[in-house]
Parts: C-alpha cells; sequence; structure tokens
C-alpha cells in the first residue's frame, strides 16, 4: 500500500481501537448538509462520524479480531466511534436513519458484533443515567419498606396521642 493509503488505514484503527463501540453506517444518498448536520449532533455525545471504505474497514476488522462483517460492507459506509452512552448513540443514529431513508447496517459494541436489528434493539434501553437509577431504586425498596414497618408502630401510638390532644381540646 501506498504510504497514504497506510496512514488512512493507521487511522481507522486507532479510532476504532480507541472507542467504547463502532456503529457502521450506510450514508449513501445523503447530502453534504445532512451528514453535516449528523456529525454536529454527534459531537455533543462525544462522538465522531468517519467516512472510510469497505476495505479499509474489512481490514481493520480482521485486525481487530472481530467476526465477520461482510455483510456489512455493501454501499457506502461510515463509521461513527466514541465513548460513553451506546445507548443514546444508537438512538441518535436510528432516528436519523428514519429521517433520512439511509440505515444502519450494524455495530461493534464490547467486541460483539451487532446487526440492524441489534442496534435498533439497543436504541430502545434507556440510557445508562436512567438504569442506574432504576437499579438503584431496586436496591433501595426493601430497605425503604423495612424503615416504613418499623415505624408504623411509633405513628400508631403518635395518631392515638394525637386524638386523645384533640378530644381534651373539644372538651375543655
Amino acid at each position: 500500500m501506498r504510504s497514504e493509503k497506510n496512514s488512512i488505514l493507521d487511522e481507522v484503527i486507532d479510532r476504532v481501537k480507541e472507542s467504547e463501540f463502532c456503529f457502521i453506517v450506510n450514508y449513501g444518498g445523503l447530502k453534504v448538509e445532512q451528514l453535516s448536520a449528523l456529525r454536529k449532533e454527534l459531537k455533543g455525545v462525544d462522538t465522531r462520524l468517519m467516512v472510510v471504505k469497505n476495505s479499509y474497514l474489512a481490514r481493520t476488522a480482521e485486525m481487530l479480531k472481530w467476526d465477520d462483517i461482510s455483510s456489512m460492507l455493501a454501499g457506502q459506509t461510515a463509521v461513527v466511534t466514541g465513548s460513553g452512552d451506546v445507548a443514546e448513540v444508537a438512538k441518535m443514529l436510528v432516528a436519523f436513519a428514519k429521517s433520512t431513508k439511509t440505515d444502519v447496517k450494524g455495530a461493534n459494541v464490547e467486541q460483539k458484533i451487532l446487526n440492524a436489528e441489534d442496534v435498533v434493539a439497543l436504541s430502545t434501553l434507556p440510557s445508562k443515567d436512567v438504569m442506574r437509577s432504576m437499579l438503584l431504586n431496586t436496591m433501595l425498596a426493601p430497605a425503604t419498606s423495612l424503615v416504613r414497618v418499623m415505624n408504623a408502630p411509633l405513628l400508631n401510638v403518635l395518631y392515638v396521642l394525637k386524638a386523645l390532644e384533640e378530644k381534651n381540646e373539644s372538651a375543655a
């Protein structure tokens, strides 16, 4: 390979290797303005879009020991790489794909290859912060119930005392 091609391939490999996830997107038929708008939107979630040749992505997948992605390497391809909340990025890409009639071909998340249907399913998951709060609420529920049960007899005594106080005030 020529030195320019080697440097481009090295850049693709480095970007994919340093990322927590890599979405493979078909950008065919998009206008420059639409692609720029997607890039700007993705930048807000610490994610970047890079147009790559299918052969470079195939070599990258081979070097990083991914499973076979040859079915995803047709047409015009771009990769979306980054770190952070993968479900949020999946939501953005699926919404963008629906609005522009493009498609998300698949993804590599934590060294697992996802097909297009898996990416759509991933986009329906809540964000990490929402999932963390759901887990915390689940973990705290028994403790909260225990506190309520332990406080119930004391509260009943307080209600009786309050009722006696009101009865004495009305009798006086």
